[in-house]
């Protein structure tokens, strides 16, 4: 790193991100995804296995988030479900603090309407609204590349 390149913190890079974001709530994720927005799960599957799902939403790992999601990605990364750049996407990690990094990042990518859920899925969960067991995974299926899921 040069002298003249501060260090940046994790807080600094949550604040910047943060900053450009709309961040929703609970309820306004679920209205958002009531009028077309696609919610992407980042969590783990062992994550999603151990405390559930958000019925409809769509799982990404964080790890493959911008090859399953940029337009100009290959064609065998890219995840058939994320319509384009138009789209809005609203991120769900465990707690609400890397679905902000993610969703800056797709912003960076120039999706303009990307998102997260403040509180994470934990938030969801407190709010009471509908949690499903995670399906099982074949484990032969190739990261962030399913369909949304039930």
């Amino acid at each position: 790193m040069s002298e003249t390149q501060a260090r940046k913190t994790i807080h600094d890079l949550l604040r910047a991100a943060r900053a450009r974001l709309e961040r929703l709530g609970a309820e306004e994720t679920l209205a958002a995804q009531s009028e077309g927005a696609l919610i992407i799960d980042t969590r783990s599957g062992d994550e999603r296995r151990q405390d559930g799902i958000i019925p409809g939403s769509l799982h990404v790992p964080r790890s493959v988030l911008e090859w399953r999601l940029d337009p100009d990605a290959p064609p065998e990364f890219r995840n058939a479900h994320v319509r384009g750049l138009e789209q809005r996407l609203v991120l769900v990690c465990a707690h609400g603090e890397s679905s902000s990094l993610a969703a800056a990042t797709l912003q960076e990518l120039g999706f303009a309407g990307a998102t997260d859920l403040e509180g994470g899925f934990e938030a969801w969960r407190k709010a009471g609204l509908p949690v499903h067991p995670a399906p099982d995974v074949d484990l032969h299926t190739i990261p962030g590349l399913g369909g949304p899921d039930p």
